[in-house]
C-alpha cells in the first residue's frame, strides 16, 4: 500500500493520476484533509481517508498498512511548516512504514536565503533522524512559480521584479511522473535525490526574450529594488512576513542557490523535461 498525502492539491493529484498508470488503484491510499473532494479517486478504486498533519489520530488512520508513504511538502513556511512535516513523519513511522518519500526543494539548507529551502531542510534532519530509510526529492523551483511573477506583464509587457539570478524551473507534471518512478522503484535513492531540474536554467531577463518570442509582443524586464518590491506587495495586502518570504525567492536566486541543471530528471521521465517555453505557451494558450 503506497499513501500519498495532499493527493487533492496541485502536485499531489498528479502524483496520484501517474501512480494510477503503474500501480492497481486498492494498493494506493491518499489522506486528504477532506474526503469529499478526493470522490472521484474514491470511485476509481483509491483508499481514501481524512487524515491532516494537526490530527495524529487522524493521520494513523489514513497511514495504516501503509508500504511507503509520500508526504507532499505543506503550502507553508517556518516553524508550523516544519511542525507538520515532522508530525506526518512520526505517523508514517508508527504506522510501520518501510520508506518515507517527502517532496523537498533543490537548494534545501539551513543557511538558504528563502524561509521555505530551510524548512525543507529541517524537515530532512527529521527524516535523517526519524530512523526508518526515506527518500527526499529535490525538487526543482516549480515553473508555475514564473508564470506567477510574470501574470502582470502578459498584459503590460512590463516584468518589474528583483534582481534575480537563473533558475532551474521545472514543471509539476514532471515531477509528478518522477515521484511516481521512485516509488514504483523502491530504495533507488537513498536520502536527498539529485536536483530533480528542468534543461535549462533562465532568469527573467531570458523570460523577458522568451516571453516576446512566444507572443510576438515586447516584454521588457526592469529591475526593481527589494525595497520598492516589499512595498509594493504590502500595499496590493500581501502580509509583511509572506512578502519578505517572496523576496527570499530572489535573494536565493541571485546566490545560485536554484541554478543547477542535473540530468536525474530526464533519466527519470526517460525523456527530455517540459521547457519554460511549453510552459509558457500553454498558459497562454488558456488565457
Amino acid at each position: 500500500m503506497i499513501i500519498v498525502t495532499g493527493a487533492t492539491g496541485q502536485l499531489g493529484r498528479q502524483i496520484v493520476e501517474s501512480l494510477l498508470t503503474r500501480v492497481p488503484a486498492d494498493r494506493i491510499g491518499v489522506s486528504v484533509r477532506d474526503p469529499l473532494k478526493a470522490r472521484p479517486l474514491a470511485d476509481r478504486g483509491v483508499r481514501v481517508r481524512q487524515g491532516s498533519f494537526t490530527d495524529p489520530a487522524g493521520l494513523a488512520h489514513a497511514f495504516e498498512g501503509a508500504t511507503q508513504v509520500l508526504v507532499v511538502s505543506v503550502d507553508k513556511m517556518g516553524d508550523e511548516c516544519v511542525r507538520q512535516h515532522r508530525a506526518a513523519i512520526d505517523a508514517a513511522v508508527a504506522a510501520g512504514t518501510r520508506r518515507i518519500l517527502y517532496t523537498s526543494q533543490m537548494g534545501a539548507s539551513a543557511t538558504s536565503h528563502f524561509q521555505a529551502c530551510r524548512d525543507h531542510a529541517a524537515t530532512e534532519e527529521a527524516l535523517r533522524a526519524c530512523g526508518v530509510p526515506f527518500t527526499s526529492l529535490r525538487n526543482g523551483f516549480y515553473a508555475g512559480s514564473a508564470l506567477h511573477f510574470l501574470a502582470p506583464a502578459l498584459t503590460s509587457g512590463r516584468i518589474a521584479l528583483p534582481a534575480d539570478g537563473p533558475v532551474s524551473w521545472t514543471a509539476h507534471a514532471d515531477l509528478a511522473e518522477a515521484a511516481v518512478a521512485v516509488l514504483a522503484d523502491e530504495g533507488r535513492f537513498e536520502g536527498p535525490t539529485p536536483p530533480l531540474t528542468g534543461a535549462q536554467a533562465l532568469d527573467f531577463d531570458d523570460i523577458a526574450r522568451l516571453s516576446t518570442k512566444v507572443t510576438g509582443r515586447t516584454f521588457t524586464r526592469t529591475t526593481t529594488s527589494d525595497e520598492r518590491y516589499l512595498t509594493e506587495l504590502t500595499g496590493q495586502g500581501v502580509p509583511a512576513e509572506t512578502a519578505d518570504q517572496l523576496l527570499g525567492i530572489f535573494a536565493a536566486a541571485r546566490a545560485g542557490e536554484f541554478a543547477t541543471v542535473d540530468p536525474t530528471l530526464a533519466g527519470l521521465l526517460g525523456r527530455a523535461p517540459r521547457s519554460l517555453d511549453e510552459a509558457l505557451r500553454t498558459r497562454l494558450a488558456t488565457d
